[in-house]
Order: C-alpha cells, then structure tokens, then sequence
C-alpha cells in the first residue's frame, strides 16, 4: 500500500503542476478508495483522507512559497489582507467536516468535484471586474477560501486564483499568493483534524488524529518532484485537451463517490 501512496504523490504533483491546482483534488477521492480497500472504518475514511491531504499541502505549499519569495512575485498586502480571513475560515471550515456525518461529508465533496469538472472543462480565468474590496471584504473572501479549502482538503489555489483574477490582481500575483495562501490553510486544517481525531476509537494504527502518517510520508515524497515536471510539461502538451481529461476523470470521480 505503500506503493499506491507513492504514486498517488505522484499523480497529485504532476496535476498540480500542470493545471496549476491543489493537489487535493486528487488525493482525497483516490485516499477514500484506498482507506476503504484496506478496511478502514467507512465513517472515519473521508475524515482520515481530508486530513492527510492538507498535511501533505503543508510541504508542496512551502516549497511553492519559497520559490514565489525567492521571484519576488508575492504581494504581501494582498496575503495580509487575506490571512486573518483565512485562519478563521480553516479553523471552522475544519470543525465542520469533522461534525459531519461520513455520508454528507463524501457527497458534499462529491459535489465540490463536480462544479470543479465544470470549470475545468468550460471555465476561463475571469476578466478583472473591480478592484479588491477593503480591509472587511477581503477578511471574508480569505475565510470562504480558508473555509471551502478546509472543508474538501485543498490547498486554496483552486478559489482563490480565479478570485483575485477576478478582482484585477495580475495572473503572476494571483499564483503566488495563492501558494502563500495554501500554507496556512494546510497548517490551520491539518492541526485541527490531529486535534478533532485525537480521541476517534475506530482510527487505524500510525494515526495522528485524522492524518495517517504512511499515507502522508510517501505523498510528500513524490508530489514535489512530478509538480516540477508537471510544471515543464504544461508548456509543451496542449492545455485545452489537458484540462478536459482532467475534468473527466473529477466527473468519474464524483460519480464514483456518489454512487457507493
């Protein structure tokens, strides 16, 4: 099993890095199957693989962060604006999923992947229509995207990109602070499910609350290097096509989801 943690590290990397995603996208739905082959506990599956992804984002968000910095692409204004909104909103978006039922969690994330399908297959990165809000308005932008991205284990790149394009911050800003902006929410998320999992009776062995450190250790292991290659090939392969493979195999996804 080990094995399958490894490669899907490995898937989850190379779409981040071709699509410009959170991996959680993948992770998650592949960690429910595979939790659910291995005969965890179905009401504790979702919960564990939720949690293990956003302890994964902690090192790919890092690493990205880094590499932004490094550019000096970040707009710090912006992550500042965004931080205290975003705090707030992981720490509740995380409370919630771990008082939700196994069943509405899964179809809730279901859902998620079906509208993310949607736009991976139809959308486009939203013309600017206004600027920022004030100090208030993105305090709440910040907590929906902490919220949503803790909630599904996502690293927040998926919202808050097509947000701040939204709202005229350029396409290299946009990026970059949604990587800044994916480390707290892992941090926040995966602190929260280790707290709200901590005393769970029904959670396998080499669990830390509602992350399973095997699953988490060869995750990291192989996501940072195909999110590098990922990040090459997305320059030489077609995008259009990319991204409609990649919307089908979220809409098979869901409907897996949906249907056991």
């Amino acid at each position: 099993m080990f094995l399958s943690f490894l490669l899907i590290g490995a898937a989850a990397g190379l779409m981040s890095g071709l699509f410009g995603i959170g991996g959680g996208l993948v992770i998650v739905p592949v960690l429910i199957g595979s939790f659910g082959a291995m005969g965890f506990a179905s009401e504790s599956a979702i919960h564990l693989a939720i949690g293990t992804s956003l302890a994964s984002i902690i090192i790919t968000a890092s690493s990205a962060s880094y590499a932004h910095y490094c550019r000096g692409s970040i707009d710090w204004n912006i992550v500042k604006r965004l931080g205290g909104g975003i705090v707030f909103g992981s720490m509740f978006g995380a409370w919630v999923a771990t008082r939700l039922h196994a069943d509405h969690l899964t179809n809730y994330f279901a859902g998620f992947l079906l509208v993310m399908a949607l736009y991976m297959a139809f959308g486009r990165t939203p013309k600017a229509q206004r600027s920022l809000p004030g100090p208030a308005g993105t305090s709440l932008l910040g907590a929906i995207v902490g919220c949503i991205s803790a909630m599904f284990g996502i690293g927040g790149g998926t919202i808050t990109f097509p947000s701040l394009s939204w709202y005229g911050v350029s396409a290299p800003k946009a990026v970059a602070i949604s990587a800044v902006c994916g480390l707290p929410i892992a941090l926040v998320g995966t602190v929260a499910y280790i707290y709200n999992g901590w005393h769970e009776a029904d959670l396998p062995a080499w669990s830390l609350g509602y992350v399973y450190l095997p699953a988490w250790l060869g995750i990291v292991l192989t996501s940072s290097i195909f999110a590098r290659l990922g990040s090459r090939l997305a320059y030489r392969l077609p995008a259009k096509r990319l991204k409609q493979a990649f919307a089908l195999l979220l809409l098979v996804m869901a409907i897996k989801l949906l249907i056991e």
